[in-house]
């Protein structure tokens, strides 16, 4: 019976932390879409690339890239002003490299979060030219007067994204990604291409904060717990497309099989895998011990990131 309670009430707490952690996601999602909005209003045009950026851009997305952002704010009690330009430049790149992600010489998936695909909606040249002046968009909201910081520090903040979007980080990663379809890799390799791939931009989320509040000592060491998110996430969402409902996930699932993709996953197998990502999450957790409740909302993103069902 003791047993059975704590099962109840173990499971309990569990609906109420994602409840409670998803009404705050949504919160902050929805004042980055209000963000967005805003600034694109500003620079609205008759055309279907304008057209296009915006059903890539607002699509749905949890925006959990952006709550990172917030929660590494609240580690340097950071204002949610400064927190919410960058987090909207962020998606903007999040957006862009998920529009080319799809595109037929790269993933060629026709379907993202439960609708067409970019380039399925307005046709490949569109899909790419909107990708790329979302990417461009990034660096205007940076330094644009919607965010009120210095320009060394705007500067610092450009620099940082742009090393993070190139061949350095997404691009490369993506590269590598494609070119390790059905070939076998290291564990190591694959943790580069997935950092790359997926990582820098959280690490980015991360580092932003201490970019901002001018502590040049911690941007490493907050790069490196967002590295860590980023990697926990990949290797989620790899065990997702093996074992989610395609419903909820709004895509076809197994496509990783498919395409001969290389993963964690069909490196390690399931035990192993599922072994890394729990050492993941307790390494975050350790590195983020000292900042006590400042932290509480960089914890709950990574209890999130694996415990998420699409």
């Amino acid at each position: 019976m003791e047993i059975l309670a704590k099962k109840i009430s173990n499971e309990t707490n569990n609906f109420f932390f994602m409840s409670s952690f998803s009404t705050d996601l949504k919160s902050f999602a929805d004042k980055i879409d209000s963000f967005l909005l805003d600034y694109f209003k500003q620079q609205e045009q008759p055309t279907k690339i304008y057209e296009a950026m915006g059903y890539g851009l607002f699509s749905g997305g949890k925006k959990i890239r952006s709550y990172l952002t917030l929660g590494a704010f609240d580690l340097l009690e950071l204002e949610e002003s400064l927190a919410i330009p960058v987090a909207a430049a962020i998606e903007c790149v999040h957006s862009y490299s998920l529009i080319h992600d799809d595109l037929p010489s790269m993933d060629n998936d026709d379907f993202r979060r439960g609708k067409e695909s970019t380039h399925k909606k307005f046709g490949e040249s569109t899909a790419i030219l909107a990708g790329n002046s979302l990417l461009t968009i990034a660096f205007e909201i940076l330094t644009s007067d919607a965010l009120h910081l210095d320009k060394e520090t705007k500067s610092d903040l450009v620099f940082a994204l742009a090393s993070c979007s190139g061949h350095q980080g997404i691009a490369g990663g993506q590269y590598l990604d494609l070119s390790f379809e059905g070939k076998q890799q290291t564990q190591e390799a694959i943790i580069d291409m997935e950092n790359k791939k997926t990582g820098v931009l959280m690490g980015f989320c991360c580092e932003a904060a201490a970019i901002v509040g001018k502590k040049k000592e911690l941007r490493e060491e907050l790069r490196k717990i967002g590295l860590d998110m980023g990697l926990l996430f990949q290797v989620a969402d790899d065990l997702l497309d093996a074992y989610g409902d395609q419903q909820k996930m709004g895509k076809p699932s197994k496509q990783d099989d498919i395409k001969g993709k290389v993963t964690l996953l069909s490196t390690l197998g399931l035990e192993s895998t599922k072994k890394l990502a729990e050492n993941l999450l307790n390494k975050i957790q350790q590195s983020l011990k000292k900042y006590g409740s400042k932290s509480n909302r960089l914890v709950t993103s990574a209890e999130f990131i694996l415990k998420r069902d699409h």
